[in-house]
């Protein structure tokens, strides 16, 4: 485990800027998630911490040391790829125990055979030990990939987007088996993502990034109900966060040009008559999608309420949030 601190750390590539002076704090033993679109600049960041990128300016520390100048392996990270990135002929026991003979780590065979079968037993892969890797399926290469930076025992594990390319419900399963190792392990874990389901599910803190820049750090929790921007409030929340005009309901801050409502906080029984467009049945709740004056609204029910098509119901904003004309929060 190890404290990661990044200082005014930027990259650009040719007349593109890919990271611009990010600095944040990765507390020991964090699991800490960089969350963005496509661009923003997440894997960028990983791969300057990593260095397998030079930066342009800025720094990097690990565990308290200036890493500027040290190579990927002096670093001593371990890094996760989208792809599975193993070695198709050999076993998932050869798999695993590959970086733990690289002359650097110097590991006796002892060692290799105690932290292979640890890990395969922490994954639940022990009984593929002996199957070549391209006789497992998706989730099982992951967790194989996987697998290979956790023998390491680094002072950083650096993921990047490792569930992306798996179906849902292996995802979800992964998800809840990356949580329980980073809980059991107490490991420092920076992992990058587009997908907000598993910044808010994983992270202990999230980094929200835009073009290059980091907008807004925090716990998951804090960065949902207090966003410092329509962007940062549109990263996260699922069904995403409703922004309608000013003076759609009134009583607006001055110099609010946007409010956001997030569906649970669309009031319902007072307020402005809004139209039913569409049901969504999800079992514990519905999803309604609804319009009021041309705009569209989603909103959160009572699964016992039989909401129909063209129904009318009122509905007022609750501690909405209120944004100015360039997205940033008015408080």
């Amino acid at each position: 485990m190890a404290e990661v601190i990044l200082k005014e750390l930027s990259k650009s590539f040719g007349k593109e800027i890919a990271v611009e002076k990010i600095s944040m704090t990765i507390p020991n033993g964090a699991f800490v998630v960089l969350l963005g679109p496509t661009g923003a600049g997440k894997t960028t960041t990983l791969r300057l911490i990593s260095g397998l990128e030079k930066a342009d300016f800025g720094e990097v520390w690990i565990d308290g040391r200036n890493v500027g100048n040290e190579t990927p392996a002096q670093r001593d990270v371990a890094m996760v790829f989208q792809q599975y990135s193993l070695y198709p002929h050999l076993t998932v026991r050869d798999n695993l125990a590959f970086p733990l003979k690289s002359p650097i780590l110097n590991t006796s065979a002892d060692d290799i055979d105690r932290k292979v079968a640890q890990v395969a037993e922490v994954l639940q892969i022990g009984d593929k030990l002996d199957n070549k890797a391209t006789a497992l399926s998706g989730g099982e290469m992951q967790r194989v990939s996987i697998g290979r930076a956790l023998v390491r025992d680094p002072t950083i594990y650096l993921m990047d987007e490792p569930l992306s390319s798996l179906d849902a419900k292996l995802r979800t399963d992964l998800r809840i088996e990356l949580k329980r190792i980073h809980a059991s392990m107490g490991a420092t874990l920076l992992y990058v993502t587009h997908d907000q389901i598993e910044a808010m599910t994983m992270a202990t803190h999230v980094g929200v990034l835009d073009e290059g820049r980091l907008v807004q750090f925090g716990t998951p929790r804090d960065i949902y109900e207090n966003p410092n921007s329509l962007y940062v409030a549109g990263r996260l929340g699922l069904p995403r966060i409703n922004v309608l005009p000013a003076d759609l309901f009134g009583n607006a801050p001055s110099g609010t040009s946007k409010i956001g409502m997030r569906p649970e906080h669309v009031q319902q029984g007072d307020g402005l008559d809004a139209e039913v467009q569409r049901v969504e049945h999800l079992g514990d709740q519905s999803r309604l999608h609804l319009t009021l004056r041309g705009y569209k609204i989603t909103t959160i029910a009572d699964p016992a309420h039989d909401y129909k098509p063209g129904a009318h119901i009122k509905i007022a904003p609750r501690n909405p949030l209120f944004f100015d004309v360039n997205g940033n929060r008015i408080r």
